[in-house]
């Protein structure tokens, strides 16, 4: 039989590396992404000793968010004007005492992250021995202690950043009918404003990168508050707790659905430290983001993974109808979270492949999917941009390029050409720092579509589950965007929080929102640094001694308040 010349050769060879490429090339050996997932059921509830331990973590915590709000006071990210315990004999005195305000957040922070740390015992569980099942807190004992968490922090002044001044000085110029995709809040409102004078000075003159849903609404919190900075943060937090609630809503039935255990998920995505300084301390718009994703992502997949027919008939005649409706809104919630930020606009494609799957996995069904869901986005943004009246600016490059401006050390990409540029300086052959971003930023953007692309493969062909695809992709978008800011993290974290159980994830998801947590400074900017190693020794030595005082109250190390005697048969190992 004659051989192949060299152009069956070639073709051949290109075939193989595309199917290597997006994972559809057989079987794999070695680390797989599908390896981050493991079932894990549900387990019995707390014995009475560790009951009270979850009590005492419950107020260790509460005491470090309570310490966090009072700090905030003198040491979060107060308004430039109308700071409303300035000049109060009581309530203004953390702003007369810098060095003391700063150690007290500082503290509060630690404290929290602390006890979310000893949470961890309760919410994965230990083993005594192997195919033993752990014990873990009730979801009932976890939502308790998230929301004593929540309160002090929902009621402090912003801290950890200043971005929702910002986010009013662009709902007032929507209340103004001007648009804020072409203008900055310094333009538009005038540069003495009450509102543009709290805007970091980096954003005074840069138009708005957000959706038209998130500045719609900005724009009726603007209508009710007017100027009132107060009023006007208030009203901006309760709309990230409306966020809140729906990631705790959809979280854990989206582990069940993944066959984790639930108080788990909640415990590493919803009370995660990051969540409470960044989403409701700092009051970002990823809250609302995030949540109508994943409260889309839940919803949708209860019409994908049913064995009832999505049929197209009048909802309540057959259970097919119920599927249909189930799949047009949580489509729907995905698209009207990307019109706050549109990244979450991604979870659509792992929807859509799951779909095709259901219908065959044929290139057909990959296209009636994609045309389905791009119907529904397209309705969605349409009614949204329109209705709103600001039109499809947000769309446009410029728009969705405004946080390129920051050059975040958190970035791959960022890193690497600020690593070059440095040292390109040092060794005399000049700065070209930004040459090398207008390199490393594209590459980079190349990389995460070819993962993105991987991970939607890997969903059509059942190799991943909806959700674990969609955190791995996110988790790579976001250290590989432009710029990175710790909360960005959550969009990763939360969703593979329903998903990834294992410690190759769990234990770095642990470590990184622990310490990036801490790296934020609670005003948002910039303290002297003989202020900070002041704060930090006297941080260091506050918290030392409540460890050492709770230390037989307190699960500090394995066996911490068990009694003496014997060990009952269904305790607790003596390792985690």
């Amino acid at each position: 039989m004659p051989s192949a010349g060299p152009a069956t050769r070639f073709r051949e060879r290109a075939v193989t590396l595309a199917k290597r490429g997006l994972g559809i090339d057989g079987p794999h050996h070695g680390f797989e992404v599908s390896s981050l997932h493991g079932d894990e059921a549900e387990a019995p509830g707390l014995n009475e000793r560790e009951t009270g331990q979850l009590r005492g973590i419950r107020r260790f915590g509460a005491t470090g968010a309570v310490l966090m709000a009072i700090g905030a006071l003198g040491a979060g990210a107060q308004p430039v004007l109308q700071n409303p315990v300035q000049g109060l004999r009581i309530l203004g005195l953390p702003a007369r005492l810098g060095a003391t305000a700063l150690t007290l957040t500082m503290t509060g922070s630690v404290m929290v992250v602390l006890a979310w740390l000893l949470l961890g015992r309760f919410a994965i569980g230990r083993y005594r021995a192997e195919g033993a099942a752990p014990r873990r807190l009730t979801r009932s004992q976890l939502d308790r202690t998230l929301l004593l968490w929540v309160i002090p922090l929902s009621i402090a002044p912003p801290m950890f950043s200043k971005d929702v001044y910002s986010y009013l000085a662009q709902s007032e110029i929507t209340a103004r009918g001007l648009d804020p995709y072409a203008i900055g809040p310094a333009q538009a409102l005038g540069v003495d404003h009450v509102l543009t004078r709290t805007v970091p000075t980096i954003w005074r003159d840069t138009p708005a990168p957000y959706g038209p849903l998130f500045l719609w609404i900005g724009r009726g919190i603007s209508a009710l508050t007017g100027e009132n900075i107060v009023a006007g943060i208030f009203l901006h937090r309760l709309l990230a707790l409306v966020g809140v609630a729906l990631i705790v809503w959809a979280l854990p039935r989206l582990a069940r659905r993944c066959g984790v255990a639930s108080v788990t998920a909640l415990w590493l995505g919803a009370a995660n430290p990051l969540l409470l300084f960044h989403l409701v301390a700092g009051i970002h718009n990823e809250a609302l983001m995030l949540g109508l994703m994943l409260a889309g992502m839940e919803l949708a997949l209860r019409a994908v993974e049913s064995t009832d027919p999505i049929r197209f008939e009048l909802p309540g005649r057959t259970p097919g109808s119920a599927n249909l409706a189930y799949l047009l809104a949580g489509s729907g919630l995905i698209a009207l979270s990307a019109t706050v930020k549109i990244p979450s606009l991604l979870a659509l494609g792992f929807i859509g492949m799951a779909l095709a799957r259901r219908w065959g996995a044929t290139v057909r069904s990959v296209l009636a999917a994609a045309a389905l869901l791009a119907a529904v986005t397209a309705v969605v943004v349409l009614a949204v941009s329109l209705a709103s009246g600001l039109g499809f600016g947000w769309l446009s490059p410029g728009t969705l390029g405004t946080a390129n401006e920051v050059r975040s050390w958190m970035s791959l990409p960022t890193l690497l050409g600020l690593g070059t540029g440095l040292a390109g300086v040092f060794l005399g052959l000049g700065d070209h720092t930004t040459a090398v971003l207008n390199l490393t930023r594209p590459i980079a953007s190349f990389a995460a579509a070819v993962v993105a692309l991987r991970m939607l493969v890997a969903v059509l062909v059942g190799r991943l589950h909806p959700v674990g695809a969609l955190g791995v992709s996110l988790g790579v978008l976001v250290l590989l965007f432009p710029v990175v800011q710790p909360w960005y993290l959550l969009w990763a974290v939360i969703p593979l929080a329903a998903w990834a159980t294992r410690p190759v994830f769990r234990i770095p998801a642990i470590v990184f929102s622990s310490a990036v947590s801490l790296i934020v400074m609670p005003n948002g900017g910039e303290y002297q640094p003989f202020m900070i190693v002041q704060a930090a020794i006297a941080t260091i030595t506050v918290v030392g001694i409540a460890m050492v005082i709770t230390r037989d109250r307190l699960p500090w190390r394995a066996g911490a308040g068990a009694p003496t005697g014997p060990r009952p048969a269904d305790e607790y190992a003596e390792t985690p």
